[in-house]
């Protein structure tokens, strides 16, 4: 029974030893904000072509791609956002900042090529970046979807050379609009169900795992529905939250009293309960691939939904609509997609399952890169392998990434090529 198994076995996998001849240093890189972000640059003799590695809530410092891409004589970058490992503020507008001081670091380093390669919502982030980055200055983004300005107009964005996406998802909204929970009756209470709504009810087509359940179009039809609403009604409450922030700031430049001056600063933190929810993770005729049962948490989302474990689980409004949502995030692929015109290659895992078949085809028929490269390897999201024995997805899409980097740039000699 896949009910005897660690809940979230499989998300983090050990990288390989680097390069002997590789050397690594640390830099701390101020924004064009204020902020002051961290990255790490390894690199091995003769390298040329710098891969950047970034993702906006994880450290990605040890990718188990690290190695194997410096074994090829790319050099590696991997970059932290401001909200690394802790996302209740994450702002995608202000990550986009932090890409930007990276980009400007290595082009004052000397590369002669930087490629961007973007894993899971790495690729959405980049995705953003290029498409702002693309804009004249005066064309790109001036506030948040909360309304916080973001000097984006002033930034150095440099853009890429060329931009990897390695197993992508449609965005970090996008990806919650798909697996948040529509059943929740009462946003404080997380055990609230609405019956008809419930897909881990058997009424509704769900089957004990590890069979896969059965859900009707009629059922799904109101279910992706009722995903919408609840979005909707979570983002209603964000604008609420931001709008009451924005009137104690007025009163207070109005008055001076330290009253208003509190009220504008007190945090609205919302709880979104239950985000482990997608009917393609336990019903595996829908947009059907080689993923196995279960999500990306794990293989039970019917005890995983109801857990801690979760996208956007705890946020303030203004990460919500910036990040979150759905509805009105910017850091949407689809949308970034056509001002992505750098060289791209699109790698999609075969057991995704975060990033479905019909997900993949709409992020690559958006993409706007007349030299635009896809490839299909079997691995699951994280890039561990599907089965037992078999090479990992990271080993098989390094192998995709080498070639066409080999192609299109300038490589190192190096022990591993």
């Amino acid at each position: 029974m896949t009910s005897t198994g660690r809940l979230g076995a499989g998300r983090y996998l050990a990288a390989d030893s680097r390069p002997d001849n590789s050397t690594t240093t640390v830099h701390e890189l101020t924004t064009v904000d204020g902020a002051t972000v961290r990255g790490v640059l390894t690199t091995v003799p003769g390298a040329t072509t710098v891969v950047c590695l970034m993702h906006p809530r994880q450290d990605v410092t040890h990718h188990p791609l690290v190695p194997l891409l410096l074994r090829s004589g790319a050099a590696v970058w991997t970059q932290h956002t401001r909200s690394v490992n802790n996302d209740l503020t994450l702002v995608h507008e202000q990550a986009l900042l932090d890409v930007a001081a990276g980009l400007v670091f290595l082009r004052e380093q000397g590369f002669a090529s930087i490629v961007t390669l973007g894993h899971s919502g790495g690729g959405a982030l980049y995705a953003f970046y290029l498409e702002q980055a693309g804009r004249p200055a005066g064309e790109r983004i001036t506030t948040t979807p909360g309304g916080r300005p973001v000097p984006l107009a002033d930034a150095e964005m440099p853009l890429a050379d060329g931009a990897v996406f390695l197993a992508p998802h449609p965005g970090q909204g996008k990806l919650l609009l798909g697996c948040i929970d529509p059943s929740v009756a009462d946003e404080h209470d997380p055990l609230s169900v609405v019956p008809e709504l419930d897909p881990f009810n058997p009424a509704n087509g769900f089957a004990e795992p590890p069979e896969s359940s059965s859900y009707t179009a009629e059922f799904l039809a109101r279910y992706r529905a009722a995903q919408h609403d609840r979005v909707a009604r979570i983002d209603a409450v964000a604008r609420e939250h931001l709008a009451r922030a924005a009137e104690a700031r007025a009163a207070f430049k109005n008055s001076g009293e330290a009253a208003h001056r509190r009220r504008s600063l007190a945090p609205r933190i919302i709880a979104v309960y239950r985000t482990d929810a997608d009917p393609r993770t336990v019903d595996l005729s829908l947009d059907p691939s080689e993923r196995p049962y279960g999500s990306l948490f794990g293989s039970r989302p019917d005890l995983i939904d109801y857990g801690q474990v979760g996208f956007g689980r705890l946020t303030t409004p203004e990460a919500w609509l910036s990040t979150w949502s759905g509805l009105s995030s910017n850091a949407d692929f689809v949308r970034c997609a056509p001002r992505v015109t750098a060289p791209t290659l699109f790698v999609e895992l075969t057991g995704d399952q975060a990033a479905f078949p019909a997900d993949s085809r709409r992020m690559i028929g958006a993409l706007g890169a007349d030299d635009r490269t896809t490839a299909t390897v079997r691995g699951l999201h994280f890039g561990g392998p599907i089965a037992k024995g078999e090479p990992t997805g990271n080993e098989l899409a390094a192998t995709e990434i080498v070639r066409w980097l080999e192609k299109r740039f300038e490589l190192a000699d190096s022990p591993g090529r």
